[in-house]
């Protein structure tokens, strides 16, 4: 068991990392405050899996669903969850439970920061990527047309519930979703993260740990993203961009492992890293199971889309980029073509190599 206290503006609360802590209905009403109305909001997929039986553990809650997948965390999605929380009876002493991975955690997060001008969260991830990302830090947002993420809040919500028990039904391509934010979080702050033996479901407690304290103590730091929490987006600017050309055929993780070695390249190509260190970062993505090549996706495409990145300023794309294992930079004024040449450099195969991490 962990528990990580999170301290910002506005007061803190707590990320509860446990085995079988959704499993005793009592102690979630008392303890975390879930005696009274609360809307279990989860996606259809995670309803049938652990929804309904965290719904009935509860002594008032009812059930709020969304489809699955990237393309319903959208505004219409959000507008049909405010319908449903009227009809649920929803006030504001009640609360909203957001149960699932990232989509489900971002897009109730959103729909309960903004009902009713704002009613109580407590988020319980049920993916690794979204107990290691999604559900830390008090950002929540929905997707438009345009971009990714473009419409959202910050919003702290009263506890995080991680139950690493759940992790036991997780796909095996949904882990490798996860570590791909685990992996961000060992190049950042930590390098036992990047250790391939911590990268198995039996050390799942210590591996939640330890990512989530590395986004803790950043988001403690700047919870606003005003400074050191935009290093959390290290690779995104490439990922998000990838994942509106693929029109989300990319999932999230698989569009931030190849994000994490386009930025690494980027930065040997700005004269900030020596070779050595995007050859461990390909590497480490390689051995999780992550793709490390673009796969035929253009260049331009990849370039055209970075243009709605919400991290943009005055007008140029931000990218988070490295000049050493732990130490992270923010480059406001990258060439356009330097970006293109290293998008088109990963296009070919590479040739698999036993190399560490």
């Amino acid at each position: 068991m962990a528990r990580i206290p999170v301290k910002g503006p506005g007061g803190g609360y707590d990320i509860v990392i446990e085995a079988g802590l959704l499993q005793d209905g009592e102690r979630l009403a008392s303890e975390f405050c879930l005696a009274n109305r609360v809307a279990v909001g989860t996606t259809d997929t995670i309803a049938g899996m652990h929804g309904h039986a965290l719904t009935r553990r509860l002594p008032d809650a009812v059930l709020v669903t969304m489809p699955d997948g990237e393309k319903h965390k959208s505004l219409k999605t959000v507008s049909q969850m405010y319908s449903d929380f009227v009809a649920a009876g929803l006030d504001r002493q009640g609360t909203v439970l957001a149960l699932g991975g990232g989509v489900a955690c971002d897009t109730f997060g959103y729909a309960a920061t903004t009902y009713l001008r704002g009613v109580r969260l407590v988020m319980a991830p049920t993916s690794l990527l979204a107990m290691v990302d999604a559900s830390v830090g008090g950002k929540t947002g929905v997707d438009i047309a345009e971009g990714k993420n473009l419409v959202g809040t910050f919003a702290r919500p009263a506890a995080v519930l991680i139950d690493s028990d759940v992790l036991e039904t997780l796909p095996e391509g949904e882990w490798r979703n996860g570590m791909a934010e685990v992996l961000k979080h060992g190049l950042l702050a930590d390098a036992q993260l990047l250790d391939p033996a911590l990268h198995n479901r039996n050390n799942a407690l210590a591996l939640v740990a330890r990512a989530v304290q590395v986004k803790v103590d950043l988001v403690q730091r700047d919870p606003f993203e005003q400074n050191v929490r935009a290093w959390l987006n290290l690779g995104h600017t490439f990922a998000h961009a990838i994942e509106l050309v693929s029109d989300f055929r990319w999932s999230h993780g698989e569009a931030v492992g190849v994000g994490l070695v386009a930025a690494a390249r980027l930065s040997h190509a700005m004269g900030l890293c020596p070779a050595a260190l995007t050859d461990q970062v390909e590497a480490c993505v390689a051995r999780a199971g992550l793709p490390v090549r673009l796969g035929g996706m253009g260049a331009e495409a990849i370039c055209a889309a970075m243009a709605t990145d919400k991290k943009r300023r005055a007008g140029r794309v931000r990218f988070v980029l490295l000049r050493a294992l732990h130490d992270v930079t923010l480059v406001d004024d990258v060439p356009m073509a330097a970006v293109v040449e290293v998008l088109n450099g990963m296009q070919e195969i590479p040739v698999r190599e036993e190399r560490p991490c």
